[in-house]
C-alpha cells in the first residue's frame, strides 16, 4: 500500500525542489482565487457570457502566441532570474487588478487588459518553470516530482474556486486579486533560492534560428514528437466539457448542480490518481504508461457517451481524470527526460501551446458534431477517434514505447545540487 502512494522523496531530498513546489502551489490557489473574481466583476458589469468568455481568451492568447519566442528566450538565459522577473510582472498587475477592485473599479475592458498583460508574464514564465523538475531532480525522481505538481495542480482546480467564492461573497473581488498577488511572492520565494540554471553547453541562437533549431530538434526526435503528438490525439479528438450542458439537459434533467459535478468529477479523478501515483510513477517504461493513460481516457469517455445513469455516468468521468492525469505524468517524463538541457525551454513551450490548443480545439470540436448530430455523438465518436488514434501511435512508435526512465539525453542533476 506504501509503495502505491504519491512518492514524497523529491520532497524530501531536494530543498530546492520543495521550496519551489510549495511556492508554485500557493500560487496555483491564488490563481484560481483571481479567475473566479475576474468572472464575476466581469459578469456583474455586463451579464454577457461574450465577455466572460473573452476572459479565458485573453489569458490564452498571450501563451499560443508569445509561447515559442519565450522557450527560446529560456534557452538563452539564466532560467531562474527569467522566471523571477516573469513572476513578478505576474504579482504587479495582480496589484494593480487589487487596487482597482478595491478602490477604482475598471470597466470590462480594462479588467481584460491588465488579465492580458499579466497572461504575457506567464507565458514568459511557463517555459523556464518547465524546466525545473528536470534540473533540480535526478531521472529516477522525475516522475514523481511531476505527479507532486499535479496533485497541487488538481487541488487548486478543485478547492481554489469554491474557497473564491466564499471570499467573493465576504469581502469582494479586490481581496481575492490580492490573495493572488501574495500568492505569486510565494512563488518568487521559492524560486529565488533555486541553483542557476543555465541551458547547458549550447544557447539557443537569437531570433528565428533559435525556433528553427527547437521545431527541427522535435521533427528528429520521434520519442517527444510522439509524446507531444499522443496529447494532442487525446485532447483534439475526445474533449467532452463543451457538450456537458447538453449531456446533462438530455438525460440528467438539466439540474445545475449535476452539471457541476461533471466537473468536480474529472477533478477528483485527477487527485485521486496523484495521491496513488506510486503506482505508475515507479513503472520504469512512461512511454507505455503514457499511451495507456490516453487510451483510457478515451475509453472511459466513450462510456460516458453511453452512461444513461448520473452515477455511472460520474464515475466514467472521474475515471477518464485517472487517466488523464498517469498520461499527463507520463508524458512530462518522458518528454523532460528525452529533452537535452539546451532544448528544454523550447520543447516546453510547444508542450504548453499543445496543453492550451488542444483541449480548445477538442471542445470545438465535440461542439461541432453534436451541433450536427447529438452530444452522445460526440462523445463516442471523440473517444473511438482517440482510441485509433492512440493505437496507431503506439503501433508506430517502437521507441516510444520503449522509453525508459532516464533514457534520453536530458540534463538531470542530483537532487539539491546547487546552492540551497
Amino acid at each position: 500500500m506504501r509503495s502505491a502512494l504519491i512518492d514524497l522523496e523529491p520532497l524530501r531530498t531536494s530543498p530546492p525542489f520543495r521550496r519551489l513546489w510549495i511556492g508554485r502551489s500557493l500560487s496555483g490557489f491564488g490563481s484560481q482565487l483571481a479567475f473566479v473574481a475576474v468572472l464575476f466583476q466581469i459578469w456583474q458589469a455586463t451579464g454577457s457570457t461574450v465577455w466572460t468568455g473573452a476572459a479565458g481568451l485573453v489569458q490564452a492568447l498571450p501563451l499560443v502566441l508569445l509561447g515559442l519566442f519565450a522557450g527560446a528566450l529560456a534557452d538563452r538565459v539564466d532560467r531562474r532570474r527569467c522566471y523571477l522577473l516573469a513572476t513578478g510582472g505576474q504579482a504587479v498587475f495582480a496589484l494593480l487588478l487589487a487596487w482597482q477592485g478595491l478602490f477604482a473599479p475598471l470597466p470590462p475592458a480594462g479588467v481584460l487588459g491588465l488579465l492580458a498583460g499579466q497572461a504575457c508574464c506567464a507565458a514568459l514564465s511557463a517555459p523556464a518553470a518547465r524546466t525545473f523538475a528536470a534540473q533540480l531532480l535526478p531521472a529516477r525522481q522525475l516522475a514523481a516530482g511531476l505527479a507532486l505538481q499535479g496533485v497541487a495542480f488538481q487541488g487548486a482546480l478543485l478547492l481554489g474556486p469554491a474557497l473564491g467564492g466564499l471570499l467573493l461573497a465576504r469581502w469582494g473581488v479586490g481581496t481575492c486579486y490580492l490573495l493572488d498577488a501574495v500568492s505569486f511572492l510565494a512563488a518568487a520565494l521559492g524560486a529565488y533560492g533555486l541553483p542557476k540554471s543555465a541551458a547547458g553547453e549550447r544557447t539557443a541562437r537569437p531570433g528565428l534560428g533559435g525556433l528553427v533549431d527547437g521545431l527541427a530538434f522535435l521533427a528528429r526526435t520521434p520519442v517527444v514528437r510522439g509524446a507531444l503528438l499522443t496529447d494532442l490525439a487525446a485532447t483534439v479528438l475526445a474533449m467532452p466539457v463543451s457538450v456537458f450542458p447538453e449531456v446533462n439537459s438530455e438525460r440528467f434533467g438539466g439540474s445545475p448542480r449535476t452539471l457541476g459535478l461533471f466537473l468536480t468529477a474529472l477533478a477528483v479523478g485527477g487527485v485521486a490518481a496523484s495521491l496513488l501515483s506510486g503506482v505508475f510513477t515507479r513503472l520504469p517504461r512512461p512511454g507505455v504508461v503514457m499511451f495507456a493513460g490516453s487510451a483510457g481516457w478515451g475509453a472511459a469517455l466513450l462510456l460516458f457517451g453511453l452512461a444513461t445513469n448520473s452515477l455511472a455516468a460520474l464515475g466514467f468521468l472521474a475515471l477518464a481524470g485517472v487517466a488523464d492525469t498517469v498520461a499527463v505524468v507520463a508524458r512530462g517524463t518522458v518528454v523532460q527526460s528525452h529533452t537535452p538541457a539546451e532544448y528544454l525551454g523550447r520543447v516546453g513551450a510547444v508542450e504548453q501551446m499543445a496543453g492550451q490548443a488542444g483541449p480548445d480545439l477538442g471542445n470545438l470540436r465535440a461542439g461541432l458534431v453534436a451541433g450536427a448530430g447529438s452530444a452522445q455523438t460526440a462523445l463516442v465518436s471523440g473517444g473511438l477517434l482517440c482510441l485509433l488514434a492512440v493505437a496507431a501511435l503506439a503501433a508506430g512508435g517502437p521507441e516510444l514505447r520503449a522509453a525508459a526512465v532516464g533514457g534520453g539525453t536530458g540534463g538531470n542533476s542530483p537532487a539539491g545540487e546547487g546552492p540551497a
